[in-house]
Formats: C-alpha cells, structure tokens, sequence
C-alpha cells in the first residue's frame, strides 16, 4: 500500500498534531454560534421572536447533536480510521453551516445545528485519539491540551464574526457568521488528506509495513531501523494484540472487572465541568451582563468579547506548565474559585437586582448600581480564567491517564458523550432558569462548583507523570483509598524498571518518555 500522504510534512510531528485541532476550532465555533445573536433584532424577527424555552431548545440542538457525534465516534474511528473520520467530521460541518445559513425558521435552524452538532462530537471524539497516536509520547500531554486552546480560539473567532457583523442591519448580521463556518471545515477536510493515518489503526488492521512506515516517517525521519521507532512499533504492536484479546467488546464491559469506580470518575468529571457554569458565559454571556445592568448591544459585545479574549489567553498557561501543576491542584482550585466567583454574582444580584421588562422580555436586572455592575462584570472574567486554567484543558487530558488500556477507548467516548449530553441540558434549561429564579441560578452553579471540589477532593486520584502501570497500582488498592494521600514520587519505582530494560542505551530518556507516558 503506497503512501497517502505528504511525507514532508509527516516529518514534524507538531505541525501533524496541531493541524488537527483546527477540529477544535470547529467545536469552539459552534460552540459561540449563538452567543452574540440573542438580542439581534434581525434574527429575533426571523425567528419570531423565541422565548426563553424555544430560545433554550435551539441552542441545545447543536449539543444534542454532538451526543450522537460522541457515541458514533467510536465505531467510525474504528471502521474508517481516525484520518478519514475528521475528515468526514469536517464535510458534515460544511452541511450543517449551510443550513444554518440559509434558515428561514426554527425547524431548518434546528436541523442545522443538530447535524453541525454531530460533526462537533465526531470531532471533539476522535482529534484527541488521533493526536495521541501520531505524536511522541513527550509531547502528547501538550497536543491534547492544544485541542482545548483550539476549542477557545474557535469560541473567540465566532465571536468576534458575530461582533463585526452587528454593524449589518439585515439578515446577512447573523448568516454571515454562520456560513464563514465552513472555511475551518474545508480547510480541515482538505489538509487532513495531506497527513499520515494513525499507525496505530494501520496495525490494528493488518497494514503492519504500512504502520512502520508512518512511524519512520513521524519519529525517525524516514528510518525505519531506528531503535525509538522499532521500540514504539513494538509496544504498539503489543497494546493491539492486549486489546483484541482482553479490550472491552461493548460497553456493558465498562462495568466489570472493577472498571465501575474509573468510569464513574471520568463521567463525574464531565458533569463538573459542564455544571461548574461555563456553559452560561460560552451561550448565554450576554444575558449575564443585561441583568448585571450593562444595557444597550454594543457596549455588551464589548464586554463579552474581552470574557472571550480571556479565555484564549489564559488557556496558555495550562498548556505550559499542566504537567507540573498537577491534575488534583488545578481541578481543586479552579472548582474552589469558581464557586466563590459565581455565589459573589448571585449575591450582589439578590441585593441589587428587580424585575424589568427588557426586549418584550421579563428579566431580573441591576439598574443604577455601577459599583456591583462593575463587580458582576470582573468577577464573571475571574471566573473565565480560572476555568481556562483549571478544569478546561484537564477536562481532555485526565481521561486518557486515568482509564486502563483495555476499556480507554469505549470509556472516553462515553466520557465525552456524557459531556454533551450534560451540556444539552443545561443549554435548553438556563434560559428559563435565568427568566424564573434569576440570581439563583448563580448559586446552584456555584453549589455545583462546591460539591464538585469535595468528590475531587476524596475520589480523584493524581495522575501526571504516572506510567499506565502506576495508575492500575492505585485502583488495584480496593474499593476505598485516600486520594489525597497518594504520593507523587511512586514513579521512581518505574523509572528503575526501564532503565533495566534499557540496557544502559544513549536513549534511556526517551525510551523512558516512551514507556512511562505512552499515551
């Protein structure tokens, strides 16, 4: 079987890993798709006017989407490839955007979203596995963590579309934003025919010359003797046979084996970071600042689109420096801070606020109180760079250190599944939310970001810079242990291991980067 791709570019793994999150970008675009056209006039009469259930419904239609995206990510990876399925991801996206587009009411605005939806859960599924299949195993933990940085700057890029296009008094103000959605996914579908197929998938279909090939190209400049290449061929070659032989067949196996505590925390960890309240600044921001009394749509672009800039810009600290932070300080803390932002919120609007009637709209709103508007405005920033820091990039990378080898893929698609299904919800309820109780809101978000905090703190165990050997040790302990307790040093034990193994080579360090952070 010949090369099917660009053999230069399959020499630089970081070009071949980071062009893959412009599937990231893709999500973060319809993420945002709406976020900047709940007020716009042009849209409202289009649209006939929706209120807080309807107006719920139609953003949650893009989320519910990606639940089946999410679930379907799987067998297509696993039947197609990971090359051919973000490929594919991207050419639904182009028809999803197209119909958005060209909507000319709710129900083509709704199947628009839910099959752009798709493209965003085959997406977020399979860029991460495909990632961390193609890169070296030192720089594996960065990639993923791009994809996060890829999802923001998508967020902020529509967002700004959106923004410029307010100017436009007509209806191109919010078709405009939502065709330019295609250029990522053209350009994503295009590009991906000019990188190499996963290596691992080659093998776990047969194509072992092929698969050996693309790790020479990657990590050997062309060579296939080269003594990293063979060794990760090797162990390749080994987790594929462990898969067939004992991997997961359904998901009912998920359930066995005391695989239930590892899924329950995966899953648990995307519920946090869906009720943790993001999901209100990503939809539904400028609904945040109307009733903190920031009226009038231009000013509150303005002041969304710095939320937005904040978290692209605060993204990169946690690419830098997430594998010596911790997974476990930066969840505790980001849960932490972000409860006491959002309860700040919520109490400043009890005192402060009233009902009003803004836009045909009955709303809970701040009026001549510049202090707590000001307040409202800097600690929901607050909350954005903690998120950005914190619980947004180790929402992708702890699934993959945390799961065993023989349940890992079927765990993360139901991992990511749950994720979108949690984010389906909350779309189609907070607008109703914020229309009934109001400031409340705020402090169940907040009261989630707490509860969140105490089950990290007793259930989650530390996973950087743990071998896959380590992290079967701690679960291995029985139904309870003390996650706080666990030592970060058990990965000397490893590194001895290897270095035996090694034989003393030159390589032993990037042997040992092979070995203990095989992704």
């Amino acid at each position: 079987m010949g090369r099917g791709y660009n053999v230069t570019i399959a020499s630089y793994p970081y070009i071949v890993g980071t062009f893959a999150s412009i599937g990231g970008i893709l999500c973060g675009s319809g993420i945002a798709s709406m976020s900047g056209l709940l007020t716009n006039n042009a849209y409202q009469n289009v649209f006939a006017y929706p209120g807080a259930a309807a107006q719920g419904a139609i953003v949650a239609s893009l989320p519910a989407g990606s639940v089946a995206g999410a679930l379907a990510a799987m067998q297509l990876a696993d039947r197609l490839g990971r090359k051919k399925t973000i490929i594919l991801s991207g050419l639904i996206s182009i028809v999803g955007s197209a119909l958005q587009c060209a909507s000319v009411n709710r129900g083509m605005l709704v199947t628009g979203r839910v099959i752009g939806g798709i493209s965003t859960g085959l997406a977020s599924s399979t860029v991460p596995i495909y990632q961390s299949e193609v890169t070296n195993p030192s720089i594996r933990g960065r990639m993923i963590a791009i994809q996060q940085w890829s999802l923001t700057w998508g967020i902020l890029i529509q967002y700004f579309i959106q923004f410029g296009c307010s100017y436009i008094n007509s209806t191109a103000s919010f078709r405009v934003p939502w065709g330019l959605q295609i250029i990522p996914a053209i350009v994503l579908s295009l590009g991906m025919t000019l990188f190499p197929e996963s290596p691992r998938w080659l093998l776990d279909k047969g194509c072992e010359e092929e698969a050996l090939q693309v790790l020479a190209d990657l990590h050997g400049e062309g060579n296939q003797n080269n003594s990293l290449v063979q060794l990760e061929y090797q162990e390749i070659r080994q987790q594929v046979y462990y898969e067939r032989t004992e991997g997961a067949k359904s998901y009912s196996d998920l359930l066995k084996s005391g695989n239930l505590r590892r899924v329950f925390l995966g899953c648990s960890l995307q519920v946090w970071s869906q009720t943790c309240g993001i999901n209100i600044m990503m939809y539904y921001t400028i609904y945040v600042f109307q009733g903190a009394g920031l009226t009038g749509l231009r000013g509150n672009l303005t002041a969304d689109s710095v939320l937005y800039v904040l978290l692209v810009v605060m993204t990169v600290p946690a690419i830098l420096y997430i594998d010596k932070w911790g997974r476990r300080p930066m969840l505790l803390a980001g849960t932490l801070f972000m409860g006491l932002f959002l309860f700040i919120v919520g109490g400043l609007e009890a005192t402060f606020g009233e009902w009003a009637t803004l836009d045909n709209s009955r709303v809970w709103v701040i009026k001549n109180q510049a202090v707590a508007t000001k307040v409202i405005i800097a600690c929901s920033y607050l909350f954005v760079c903690c998120f950005s820091m914190t619980m947004g990039p180790v929402t992708w990378t702890y699934p993959a250190e945390l799961y065993s080898l023989k349940i890992r893929g079927k765990a993360v698609s139901l991992a990511i599944a749950t994720l979108w299904a949690i984010n389906t919800m909350l779309a189609f309820v907070v607008p109703p939310s914020l229309s009934i109780i109001a400031w409340k809101t705020y402090l169940i978000f907040g009261a989630f970001n707490f509860a969140g905090f105490l089950q990290i703190f007793f259930m989650f165990p530390e996973t950087v810079g743990r071998s896959l050997e380590e992290v079967e040790d701690i679960f291995n302990q029985g139904h309870v242990f003390a996650a706080w307790k666990i030592s970060r040093d058990v990965r000397r034990r490893t590194l001895e291991k290897v270095k035996d193994k090694s034989n003393g080579s030159k390589n032993d360090k990037e042997i040992y980067s092979l070995t203990v952070r095989k992704a």
